[in-house]
Protein backbone atom coordinates (compact mmCIF):
# COMPACT_ATOMS: atom_id res chain seq x y z
CA UNK A 1 0.00 0.00 0.00
CA UNK A 2 2.52 2.64 0.83
CA UNK A 3 4.46 1.19 -2.03
CA UNK A 4 1.38 2.22 -4.27
CA UNK A 5 1.07 5.61 -2.88
CA UNK A 6 4.92 6.23 -2.93
CA UNK A 7 4.86 5.35 -6.84
CA UNK A 8 1.98 7.35 -7.43
CA UNK A 9 3.92 10.23 -5.99
CA UNK A 10 6.67 9.55 -8.03
CA UNK A 11 4.24 9.63 -11.33
CA UNK A 12 3.12 13.16 -10.41
CA UNK A 13 6.05 14.50 -9.89
CA UNK A 14 7.65 12.81 -12.81
CA UNK A 15 4.97 14.22 -14.57
CA UNK A 16 5.16 17.79 -12.99
CA UNK A 17 9.03 17.85 -14.18
CA UNK A 18 7.88 16.77 -18.24
CA UNK A 19 5.31 19.96 -17.98
CA UNK A 20 8.01 22.07 -16.58
CA UNK A 21 10.11 21.00 -19.11
CA UNK A 22 7.50 21.96 -22.07
CA UNK A 23 6.57 25.36 -20.38
CA UNK A 24 10.06 26.47 -20.17
CA UNK A 25 10.83 25.17 -23.84
CA UNK A 26 7.91 26.95 -25.15
CA UNK A 27 9.68 30.11 -23.53
CA UNK A 28 12.53 29.84 -24.42
CA UNK A 29 11.82 31.17 -28.17
CA UNK A 30 10.05 33.87 -27.24
CA UNK A 31 12.62 34.73 -24.74
CA UNK A 32 15.39 35.09 -27.23
CA UNK A 33 13.14 36.36 -29.87
CA UNK A 34 12.56 39.38 -26.82
CA UNK A 35 16.57 39.59 -25.99
CA UNK A 36 17.51 39.96 -30.04
CA UNK A 37 14.91 43.14 -30.43
CA UNK A 38 16.16 44.68 -26.94
CA UNK A 39 19.36 44.45 -29.19
CA UNK A 40 18.29 45.61 -32.01
CA UNK A 41 17.24 48.82 -30.16
CA UNK A 42 19.98 49.28 -28.28
CA UNK A 43 22.16 49.04 -31.72
CA UNK A 44 19.26 51.63 -33.52
CA UNK A 45 20.19 53.89 -30.41
CA UNK A 46 23.82 53.89 -30.89
CA UNK A 47 24.14 54.25 -34.62
CA UNK A 48 21.54 57.30 -34.63
CA UNK A 49 23.35 58.91 -31.46
CA UNK A 50 21.28 61.94 -29.85
CA UNK A 51 19.06 63.65 -31.74
CA UNK A 52 15.18 64.53 -31.95
CA UNK A 53 14.27 61.70 -33.92
CA UNK A 54 16.25 58.68 -32.62
CA UNK A 55 13.25 57.83 -29.95
CA UNK A 56 10.75 57.18 -33.23
CA UNK A 57 13.85 55.37 -35.01
CA UNK A 58 14.36 52.73 -32.18
CA UNK A 59 10.82 52.48 -31.91
CA UNK A 60 10.51 51.69 -35.83
CA UNK A 61 13.54 49.74 -35.34
CA UNK A 62 11.81 47.01 -32.65
CA UNK A 63 9.01 46.90 -34.92
CA UNK A 64 10.91 46.35 -38.28
CA UNK A 65 12.97 43.29 -35.34
CA UNK A 66 9.36 42.48 -35.01
CA UNK A 67 8.48 42.17 -38.65
CA UNK A 68 11.84 40.44 -39.34
CA UNK A 69 10.98 37.40 -36.76
CA UNK A 70 7.64 37.03 -38.67
CA UNK A 71 8.84 37.17 -42.17
CA UNK A 72 10.95 33.92 -40.87
CA UNK A 73 8.74 32.51 -39.28
CA UNK A 74 6.35 32.35 -42.29
CA UNK A 75 7.51 32.92 -45.54
CA UNK A 76 10.62 31.09 -45.40
CA UNK A 77 8.43 28.11 -44.79
CA UNK A 78 7.23 27.97 -48.16
CA UNK A 79 10.78 27.05 -49.63
CA UNK A 80 11.91 24.30 -47.28
CA UNK A 81 8.86 22.52 -46.63
CA UNK A 82 8.14 20.54 -49.55
CA UNK A 83 12.43 19.74 -48.79
CA UNK A 84 11.39 18.59 -45.32
CA UNK A 85 7.82 17.00 -46.40
CA UNK A 86 10.01 14.62 -48.77
CA UNK A 87 12.20 13.86 -45.95
CA UNK A 88 15.19 14.99 -48.35
CA UNK A 89 15.85 17.32 -45.54
CA UNK A 90 15.88 17.15 -41.95
CA UNK A 91 14.06 19.84 -39.77
CA UNK A 92 17.22 21.02 -38.23
CA UNK A 93 19.06 20.76 -41.80
CA UNK A 94 16.60 22.92 -43.36
CA UNK A 95 16.82 25.56 -40.71
CA UNK A 96 20.47 25.63 -41.33
CA UNK A 97 20.44 25.44 -44.72
CA UNK A 98 17.66 28.28 -45.04
CA UNK A 99 19.01 30.56 -42.00
CA UNK A 100 22.46 30.88 -43.90
CA UNK A 101 20.77 31.49 -47.57
CA UNK A 102 18.44 33.70 -46.35
CA UNK A 103 20.82 35.84 -44.53
CA UNK A 104 22.78 35.73 -47.67
CA UNK A 105 20.47 37.09 -49.73
CA UNK A 106 19.67 39.61 -48.22
CA UNK A 107 22.94 41.04 -46.82
CA UNK A 108 24.43 40.64 -50.27
CA UNK A 109 21.45 41.52 -53.11
CA UNK A 110 18.68 42.64 -50.51
CA UNK A 111 16.40 45.96 -50.30
CA UNK A 112 15.99 46.47 -54.23
CA UNK A 113 12.79 46.45 -53.67
CA UNK A 114 12.69 48.98 -50.72
CA UNK A 115 11.53 52.10 -52.51
CA UNK A 116 8.34 49.92 -54.31
CA UNK A 117 6.73 49.17 -50.78
CA UNK A 118 6.04 53.20 -50.79
CA UNK A 119 6.34 54.40 -54.42
CA UNK A 120 4.11 51.83 -56.39
CA UNK A 121 1.23 52.02 -53.52
CA UNK A 122 1.13 55.67 -53.20
CA UNK A 123 -0.13 58.15 -55.70
CA UNK A 124 1.41 61.35 -53.30
CA UNK A 125 5.03 61.91 -54.08
CA UNK A 126 5.72 63.07 -50.89
CA UNK A 127 3.94 64.04 -47.93
CA UNK A 128 4.81 65.83 -44.48
CA UNK A 129 7.30 63.87 -42.39
CA UNK A 130 5.51 63.48 -39.00
CA UNK A 131 2.51 61.91 -41.19
CA UNK A 132 4.88 59.44 -43.34
CA UNK A 133 6.82 57.83 -40.08
CA UNK A 134 3.43 57.67 -39.03
CA UNK A 135 2.57 56.12 -42.35
CA UNK A 136 5.22 53.74 -42.43
CA UNK A 137 4.70 52.75 -38.89
CA UNK A 138 1.42 51.73 -39.13
CA UNK A 139 1.65 49.72 -41.75
CA UNK A 140 5.08 47.82 -40.58
CA UNK A 141 3.20 47.02 -37.32
CA UNK A 142 0.15 46.32 -38.84
CA UNK A 143 1.59 43.76 -41.06
CA UNK A 144 3.54 42.08 -38.49
CA UNK A 145 0.72 41.43 -35.97
CA UNK A 146 -1.18 39.87 -38.90
CA UNK A 147 1.74 37.65 -40.13
CA UNK A 148 2.24 36.52 -36.59
CA UNK A 149 -1.48 36.15 -36.19
CA UNK A 150 -1.59 33.71 -39.63
CA UNK A 151 1.99 32.10 -38.21
CA UNK A 152 0.13 31.15 -34.85
CA UNK A 153 -2.55 29.64 -36.60
CA UNK A 154 -0.72 27.77 -39.32
CA UNK A 155 -1.41 29.79 -42.16
CA UNK A 156 1.08 30.97 -44.43
CA UNK A 157 0.62 33.71 -46.14
CA UNK A 158 2.26 36.56 -48.29
CA UNK A 159 4.20 38.69 -46.32
CA UNK A 160 4.28 41.26 -49.49
CA UNK A 161 0.65 41.56 -49.52
CA UNK A 162 0.53 42.31 -45.53
CA UNK A 163 2.84 45.13 -46.10
CA UNK A 164 1.02 46.28 -49.22
CA UNK A 165 -2.50 46.14 -47.15
CA UNK A 166 -0.79 47.98 -44.41
CA UNK A 167 0.30 50.75 -46.69
CA UNK A 168 -2.91 51.17 -47.87
CA UNK A 169 -4.67 51.15 -44.91
CA UNK A 170 -2.27 54.13 -43.03
CA UNK A 171 -1.78 55.89 -46.53
CA UNK A 172 -5.89 56.14 -46.36
CA UNK A 173 -6.10 57.00 -42.90
CA UNK A 174 -3.44 59.77 -43.45
CA UNK A 175 -5.05 61.43 -46.52
CA UNK A 176 -8.10 59.27 -47.88
CA UNK A 177 -9.05 56.62 -50.73
CA UNK A 178 -7.54 59.47 -53.09
CA UNK A 179 -3.92 58.67 -52.29
CA UNK A 180 -3.78 55.03 -52.64
CA UNK A 181 -2.35 53.96 -56.50
CA UNK A 182 -5.94 51.65 -57.05
CA UNK A 183 -4.52 50.10 -60.51
CA UNK A 184 -1.62 48.34 -58.30
CA UNK A 185 -3.65 47.33 -55.93
CA UNK A 186 -6.16 45.56 -58.39
CA UNK A 187 -2.96 44.12 -59.95
CA UNK A 188 -1.70 42.65 -56.08
CA UNK A 189 -5.27 41.28 -55.63
CA UNK A 190 -5.52 39.77 -59.32
CA UNK A 191 -2.50 37.77 -57.95
CA UNK A 192 -4.18 36.16 -55.29
CA UNK A 193 -5.43 33.70 -58.32
CA UNK A 194 -2.56 33.94 -61.02
CA UNK A 195 0.20 33.70 -58.62
CA UNK A 196 -1.20 29.57 -56.97
CA UNK A 197 -2.85 28.76 -60.26
CA UNK A 198 0.34 29.07 -62.01
CA UNK A 199 2.67 27.51 -59.81
CA UNK A 200 -0.09 25.03 -59.04
CA UNK A 201 -0.25 24.15 -63.42
CA UNK A 202 3.41 24.26 -63.56
CA UNK A 203 4.40 21.84 -60.93
CA UNK A 204 1.52 19.10 -62.30
CA UNK A 205 2.90 19.51 -65.81
CA UNK A 206 6.40 18.56 -64.29
CA UNK A 207 5.27 16.07 -62.18
CA UNK A 208 3.54 14.33 -65.28
CA UNK A 209 6.30 14.57 -67.37
CA UNK A 210 8.61 13.11 -64.90
CA UNK A 211 6.01 10.23 -64.37
CA UNK A 212 5.98 9.89 -68.53
CA UNK A 213 10.08 9.69 -68.76
CA UNK A 214 10.90 7.74 -65.70
CA UNK A 215 8.70 6.24 -62.80
CA UNK A 216 5.95 4.57 -65.05
CA UNK A 217 8.41 3.06 -67.30
CA UNK A 218 9.49 -0.62 -66.65
CA UNK A 219 12.96 0.16 -66.70
CA UNK A 220 13.35 2.81 -64.49
CA UNK A 221 17.37 3.07 -63.90
CA UNK A 222 17.98 3.57 -67.30
CA UNK A 223 15.41 6.10 -67.39
CA UNK A 224 16.37 7.90 -64.84
CA UNK A 225 20.20 7.81 -66.25
CA UNK A 226 18.72 9.80 -69.16
CA UNK A 227 16.59 11.96 -67.75
CA UNK A 228 17.48 12.85 -64.12
CA UNK A 229 20.24 14.74 -65.74
CA UNK A 230 18.01 16.93 -68.24
CA UNK A 231 16.01 17.52 -65.29
CA UNK A 232 18.97 18.70 -63.50
CA UNK A 233 19.94 21.03 -66.25
CA UNK A 234 16.68 21.95 -66.73
CA UNK A 235 16.75 23.20 -62.61
CA UNK A 236 20.47 25.04 -63.22
CA UNK A 237 19.47 26.80 -66.21
CA UNK A 238 15.85 28.17 -64.70
CA UNK A 239 17.58 29.15 -61.41
CA UNK A 240 20.57 30.81 -62.97
CA UNK A 241 18.02 32.74 -64.62
CA UNK A 242 16.30 33.01 -61.46
CA UNK A 243 19.17 34.50 -59.30
CA UNK A 244 20.30 37.14 -62.20
CA UNK A 245 16.74 38.63 -63.19
CA UNK A 246 15.68 38.38 -59.61
CA UNK A 247 18.00 37.19 -56.20
CA UNK A 248 21.22 39.68 -57.22
CA UNK A 249 18.80 42.44 -59.13
CA UNK A 250 20.44 44.64 -56.28
CA UNK A 251 24.58 44.45 -57.25
CA UNK A 252 23.36 43.37 -61.18
CA UNK A 253 20.55 44.45 -63.66
CA UNK A 254 21.02 42.54 -66.92
CA UNK A 255 18.64 42.66 -69.77
CA UNK A 256 17.25 39.64 -70.68
CA UNK A 257 19.07 38.78 -73.23
CA UNK A 258 22.26 38.02 -70.55
CA UNK A 259 20.52 35.96 -67.90
CA UNK A 260 19.15 33.68 -70.82
CA UNK A 261 22.55 32.97 -72.36
CA UNK A 262 23.92 32.23 -68.44
CA UNK A 263 21.00 29.56 -67.85
CA UNK A 264 21.97 27.82 -71.59
CA UNK A 265 25.35 27.74 -70.44
CA UNK A 266 24.82 26.62 -66.86
CA UNK A 267 22.17 24.37 -67.82
CA UNK A 268 24.79 22.12 -69.84
CA UNK A 269 26.96 22.61 -67.16
CA UNK A 270 24.92 21.12 -64.93
CA UNK A 271 23.72 18.66 -67.38
CA UNK A 272 27.20 17.60 -67.99
CA UNK A 273 28.08 17.20 -63.63
CA UNK A 274 25.16 15.48 -63.34
CA UNK A 275 25.80 12.43 -65.48
CA UNK A 276 28.92 10.62 -63.85
CA UNK A 277 26.83 11.88 -60.77
CA UNK A 278 23.27 10.12 -61.68
CA UNK A 279 25.32 6.67 -63.19
CA UNK A 280 27.64 6.43 -59.90
CA UNK A 281 24.53 6.83 -57.85
CA UNK A 282 22.33 4.51 -59.59
CA UNK A 283 24.87 1.53 -59.79
CA UNK A 284 23.43 -0.33 -57.34
CA UNK A 285 20.05 0.97 -56.79
CA UNK A 286 16.70 -1.18 -57.27
CA UNK A 287 14.41 -0.70 -59.81
CA UNK A 288 11.66 0.98 -57.68
CA UNK A 289 9.88 4.33 -58.14
CA UNK A 290 11.23 4.96 -54.27
CA UNK A 291 14.78 4.40 -54.74
CA UNK A 292 14.45 6.39 -58.10
CA UNK A 293 13.02 9.35 -56.22
CA UNK A 294 15.98 9.28 -54.14
CA UNK A 295 17.84 10.67 -57.40
CA UNK A 296 16.02 14.01 -57.29
CA UNK A 297 17.14 14.29 -53.58
CA UNK A 298 20.67 16.78 -53.86
CA UNK A 299 18.96 18.54 -56.75
CA UNK A 300 16.06 19.46 -54.29
CA UNK A 301 17.97 20.57 -51.36
CA UNK A 302 19.84 22.63 -53.96
CA UNK A 303 16.77 24.14 -55.57
CA UNK A 304 15.47 25.03 -51.78
CA UNK A 305 19.00 26.63 -50.62
CA UNK A 306 18.71 29.02 -54.22
CA UNK A 307 14.76 29.56 -53.63
CA UNK A 308 16.26 30.90 -49.84
CA UNK A 309 18.93 33.19 -51.13
CA UNK A 310 16.51 34.70 -53.89
CA UNK A 311 13.51 35.14 -51.25
CA UNK A 312 16.16 36.87 -48.77
CA UNK A 313 17.22 39.55 -51.50
CA UNK A 314 13.73 40.28 -51.97
CA UNK A 315 11.47 39.99 -49.35
CA UNK A 316 14.16 41.41 -46.68
CA UNK A 317 12.37 44.41 -48.19
CA UNK A 318 9.23 43.72 -46.16
CA UNK A 319 10.95 43.64 -43.01
CA UNK A 320 12.95 46.68 -43.37
CA UNK A 321 11.58 48.78 -46.24
CA UNK A 322 9.08 51.03 -43.91
CA UNK A 323 11.79 50.75 -41.40
CA UNK A 324 14.40 52.56 -43.59
CA UNK A 325 11.78 54.97 -45.08
CA UNK A 326 11.63 56.07 -41.66
CA UNK A 327 15.10 56.48 -41.25
CA UNK A 328 15.50 58.34 -44.42
CA UNK A 329 12.57 60.82 -43.64
CA UNK A 330 14.43 61.32 -39.87
CA UNK A 331 17.94 62.05 -41.40
CA UNK A 332 16.47 64.38 -44.55
CA UNK A 333 13.55 66.20 -42.41
CA UNK A 334 10.64 65.22 -45.37
CA UNK A 335 9.11 62.36 -46.62
CA UNK A 336 9.59 61.04 -49.83
CA UNK A 337 8.03 58.13 -51.07
CA UNK A 338 11.07 57.84 -53.20
CA UNK A 339 15.14 57.82 -53.15
CA UNK A 340 14.52 56.02 -49.95
CA UNK A 341 18.29 54.71 -48.99
CA UNK A 342 19.24 51.58 -47.10
CA UNK A 343 22.05 51.92 -44.64
CA UNK A 344 24.13 48.26 -43.74
CA UNK A 345 22.96 48.05 -40.30
CA UNK A 346 19.42 48.54 -41.22
CA UNK A 347 19.63 45.42 -43.86
CA UNK A 348 21.16 43.72 -40.99
CA UNK A 349 18.35 43.87 -38.49
CA UNK A 350 16.25 42.16 -41.51
CA UNK A 351 18.66 39.32 -42.28
CA UNK A 352 19.27 38.92 -38.59
CA UNK A 353 15.68 38.57 -37.72
CA UNK A 354 14.44 36.43 -40.77
CA UNK A 355 16.90 33.68 -40.34
CA UNK A 356 16.50 33.88 -36.49
CA UNK A 357 12.47 33.99 -36.46
CA UNK A 358 12.55 30.61 -39.22
CA UNK A 359 15.05 28.59 -36.84
CA UNK A 360 12.61 29.60 -33.87
CA UNK A 361 8.98 30.12 -35.17
CA UNK A 362 9.56 28.55 -38.37
CA UNK A 363 9.33 24.17 -37.85
CA UNK A 364 5.45 24.78 -37.23
CA UNK A 365 4.26 26.02 -40.65
CA UNK A 366 7.09 24.12 -42.39
CA UNK A 367 5.41 20.79 -41.25
CA UNK A 368 2.07 22.74 -42.57
CA UNK A 369 3.37 23.30 -46.10
CA UNK A 370 5.78 19.93 -46.02
CA UNK A 371 3.67 17.32 -44.46
CA UNK A 372 0.09 18.48 -44.23
CA UNK A 373 -1.29 19.79 -47.56
CA UNK A 374 -0.27 16.39 -49.45
CA UNK A 375 2.20 13.88 -49.14
CA UNK A 376 5.41 14.70 -50.71
CA UNK A 377 8.64 12.32 -51.89
CA UNK A 378 11.67 13.84 -53.40
CA UNK A 379 9.98 14.07 -57.06
CA UNK A 380 6.97 15.66 -55.99
CA UNK A 381 8.91 18.95 -54.15
CA UNK A 382 11.19 18.99 -57.09
CA UNK A 383 8.43 19.85 -58.98
CA UNK A 384 7.03 22.17 -56.88
CA UNK A 385 10.56 24.07 -56.15
CA UNK A 386 11.10 24.13 -59.74
CA UNK A 387 7.88 25.18 -60.39
CA UNK A 388 8.49 28.47 -58.02
CA UNK A 389 11.34 29.50 -60.08
CA UNK A 390 10.08 29.14 -63.60
CA UNK A 391 6.26 30.93 -62.66
CA UNK A 392 8.50 33.64 -61.18
CA UNK A 393 10.73 34.10 -64.41
CA UNK A 394 7.23 33.91 -66.74
CA UNK A 395 5.64 36.78 -64.34
CA UNK A 396 8.40 38.58 -64.39
CA UNK A 397 8.71 38.25 -68.24
CA UNK A 398 5.10 39.23 -68.46
CA UNK A 399 5.28 41.87 -66.10
CA UNK A 400 2.69 40.35 -63.56
CA UNK A 401 2.81 40.73 -59.76
CA UNK A 402 3.05 37.44 -58.61
CA UNK A 403 3.34 36.03 -54.77
CA UNK A 404 6.24 33.87 -53.77
CA UNK A 405 4.50 32.68 -50.90
CA UNK A 406 1.26 31.97 -53.15
CA UNK A 407 3.21 30.37 -55.70
CA UNK A 408 5.01 28.07 -53.60
CA UNK A 409 1.96 26.93 -51.62
CA UNK A 410 0.21 26.25 -55.07
CA UNK A 411 2.63 24.56 -56.92
CA UNK A 412 2.37 22.09 -53.48
CA UNK A 413 -0.77 21.90 -54.25
CA UNK A 414 -0.68 21.68 -57.58
CA UNK A 415 1.39 17.93 -57.37
CA UNK A 416 -1.26 16.93 -54.88
CA UNK A 417 -4.30 17.42 -57.07
CA UNK A 418 -2.46 15.97 -60.31
CA UNK A 419 -1.57 12.65 -58.22
CA UNK A 420 -4.99 12.57 -56.54
CA UNK A 421 -6.19 12.57 -60.51
CA UNK A 422 -3.98 10.30 -61.10
CA UNK A 423 -4.05 7.92 -58.54
CA UNK A 424 -7.83 7.53 -58.90
CA UNK A 425 -7.78 7.10 -62.76
CA UNK A 426 -5.35 4.39 -62.65
CA UNK A 427 -6.97 2.22 -59.11
CA UNK A 428 -10.16 3.18 -61.44
CA UNK A 429 -8.90 -0.11 -63.85
CA UNK A 430 -10.47 -2.68 -61.09
CA UNK A 431 -13.79 -1.09 -62.44
CA UNK A 432 -12.54 -1.33 -66.35
CA UNK A 433 -11.92 -4.59 -68.10
CA UNK A 434 -8.72 -7.01 -67.87
CA UNK A 435 -6.93 -5.43 -70.91
CA UNK A 436 -6.91 -1.82 -69.21
CA UNK A 437 -3.10 -0.09 -68.63
CA UNK A 438 -3.48 -0.23 -64.78
CA UNK A 439 -5.36 -3.16 -62.80
CA UNK A 440 -5.03 -3.65 -59.56
CA UNK A 441 -4.12 -7.52 -59.00
CA UNK A 442 -5.84 -8.16 -56.27
CA UNK A 443 -9.48 -6.92 -58.41
CA UNK A 444 -8.56 -9.58 -61.17
CA UNK A 445 -11.34 -11.83 -59.97
CA UNK A 446 -13.91 -9.37 -58.31
CA UNK A 447 -17.32 -9.58 -59.77
CA UNK A 448 -19.04 -6.59 -61.57
CA UNK A 449 -20.39 -5.79 -58.48
CA UNK A 450 -17.85 -5.54 -56.29
CA UNK A 451 -15.35 -3.67 -58.95
CA UNK A 452 -17.65 -1.12 -59.27
CA UNK A 453 -18.12 -0.65 -55.57
CA UNK A 454 -13.97 -0.18 -55.29
CA UNK A 455 -14.05 2.34 -58.37
CA UNK A 456 -17.02 4.09 -56.22
CA UNK A 457 -14.87 4.22 -53.46
CA UNK A 458 -11.89 5.13 -55.60
CA UNK A 459 -14.33 8.52 -56.57
CA UNK A 460 -13.97 10.14 -52.97
CA UNK A 461 -10.32 9.37 -52.32
CA UNK A 462 -8.67 12.34 -51.12
CA UNK A 463 -5.01 13.37 -51.48
CA UNK A 464 -4.97 16.62 -50.69
CA UNK A 465 -6.38 17.86 -47.43
CA UNK A 466 -9.23 19.74 -48.63
CA UNK A 467 -9.23 21.69 -45.44
CA UNK A 468 -5.99 23.33 -45.93
CA UNK A 469 -7.01 24.55 -49.23
CA UNK A 470 -10.34 26.57 -47.94
CA UNK A 471 -8.36 27.77 -44.66
CA UNK A 472 -5.01 28.37 -46.56
CA UNK A 473 -7.35 30.89 -49.62
CA UNK A 474 -9.18 32.66 -46.78
CA UNK A 475 -6.11 33.87 -45.40
CA UNK A 476 -4.54 34.86 -48.70
CA UNK A 477 -8.16 36.72 -49.42
CA UNK A 478 -8.39 38.67 -46.49
CA UNK A 479 -4.31 39.29 -45.86
CA UNK A 480 -4.47 43.00 -47.40
CA UNK A 481 -7.74 44.22 -46.03
CA UNK A 482 -7.25 42.74 -42.37
CA UNK A 483 -3.93 44.33 -42.83
CA UNK A 484 -5.07 47.41 -43.94
CA UNK A 485 -7.74 47.68 -41.26
CA UNK A 486 -4.82 47.13 -38.13
CA UNK A 487 -2.80 49.45 -40.02
CA UNK A 488 -5.95 52.50 -39.99
CA UNK A 489 -6.73 51.73 -36.46
CA UNK A 490 -2.76 52.24 -35.42
CA UNK A 491 -2.15 54.98 -37.42
CA UNK A 492 -5.01 56.87 -35.43
CA UNK A 493 -3.63 55.36 -31.84
CA UNK A 494 0.15 56.66 -33.07
CA UNK A 495 -0.64 60.10 -33.84
CA UNK A 496 -1.82 60.64 -30.71
CA UNK A 497 1.62 59.53 -29.42
CA UNK A 498 4.20 61.13 -31.93
CA UNK A 499 3.88 64.87 -31.51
Amino acid sequence: MGKSALDKDLQRFSGLEKATHNLSRSLAAPGIALVFLLLVGAWAAFVMGQGPGTYVVVIAALIAGYMALNVGANDVANNMGPAVGSKALTMVGALIIAGIFEAAGALLAGGDVVNTVARDLLISPEMESRTFIMVMMAALLASALWVNLATFVGAPVSTTHAVVGGVVGSGIASAGFAIVNWPTIAAVAASWVISPVMGGMIAAVFLVIIRMTITTRLDKITSARVWVPIFVAVMTGIFTMYLATKGLSRIWKPGWGIPIALGIAFGALGWVAAMPWVRHQSRHMENRKKHVAALFRLPLIVSAALLSFAHGANDVANAIGPFAAIVTAIQTGHGEVSGITLPLWVLAIGALGISLGLALFGPRLIRTVGEQITKLNEIRAFCAALSAAVTVLIASALGMPVSSTHIAVGAVFGVGFVREYISRRDLQGTAVPINARFVDPSQLNATPEEALANARRIETRMLVRRQHVYSIAAAWVITVPASALVSASLYFGLSLLIP
